[in-house]
C-alpha cells in the first residue's frame, strides 16, 4: 500500500511516531506530510529541520510541506490510506469543519474525494473538553477512523487524550476493511 503519514504540531509525541514510521516503511510506501507547524516550529522537544530530516530519512521521500503539493493527492490517487499522527485538536477541528488551510488538511480533503480512509491518531490537551465535539463529528463521518486513544495524564491533564501510536498499523488494516478498530477507548 501507499500510505500518507501526516504529522501535526504535537511535538512531544514525535519520538513515539518515528518507530511507527520505521515499521510502516518495511511493508509500505510511506509519503510524509508535514503541517506548517511541524515543518517550521522549533520547540524544546526538537528543531523543525531535525524533524523534517528524520522523517525524510526514514521514509526516503521528501515530505509534502505545502498546500500546493498536497492538493494532487486526490486527483492523482496517490494514497491508499492517510494517517494523521499526531493529530492535534486544531487539525481535528479543521477536519470536522472541512477547513483545508494546511498541507495536512488539504491532503485529507484531497484524499477524501477517492473515498479512501483517513486514520486519526489524536494527541490533544483538550480532547475531553473543546475537542470532544469534533471527535464526535468525525466518528460519525464516513471514511474517518481513529487509532484507539485514552487519557495520558488523568490527574495532571484531565482533559488530555492521546492515541496508542503502537496500534497505528492495526488501525490502518482495520480501516482498509471499513472497520473502526476496537476498543476505541483504552
Amino acid at each position: 500500500m501507499t500510505i500518507g503519514f501526516a504529522t501535526c504540531g504535537s511535538y512531544c509525541t514525535y519520538e513515539k511516531i518515528y518507530p511507527i514510521l520505521e515499521q510502516l516503511v518495511q511493508s509500505h510506501t510511506v509519503i510524509p506530510i508535514l503541517s506548517y507547524n511541524a515543518a517550521q516550529t522549533d520547540t524544546r522537544f526538537c528543531a523543525a529541520d531535525d524533524h523534517t530530516r528524520r522523517v525524510q530519512s526514514i521514509c526516503g521521500i521528501e515530505p509534502i510541506r505545502s498546500i500546493v503539493n498536497a492538493e494532487p493527492i486526490g486527483p492523482k490517487k496517490l494514497l491508499d490510506a492517510l494517517v494523521i499522527a499526531p493529530c492535534t485538536g486544531n487539525t481535528l477541528a479543521k477536519l470536522a469543519h472541512s477547513i483545508a488551510d494546511t498541507p495536512v488538511t488539504m491532503a485529507a480533503k484531497s484524499h477524501l474525494r477517492n473515498g479512501r480512509p483517513i486514520i486519526i491518531a489524536i494527541s490533544t490537551n483538550d480532547g475531553l473538553s473543546g475537542a470532544a465535539e469534533n471527535i464526535g463529528r468525525l466518528l460519525n463521518r464516513k471514511h474517518f477512523y481513529f487509532v484507539p486513544f485514552g487519557q495520558d495524564d488523568p490527574v495532571g491533564k484531565p482533559n488530555s487524550l492521546i492515541a496508542d501510536f503502537t496500534q497505528i498499523e492495526q488501525a490502518v488494516d482495520s480501516a482498509m476493511s471499513g472497520l473502526q478498530l476496537q476498543p476505541l477507548l483504552i
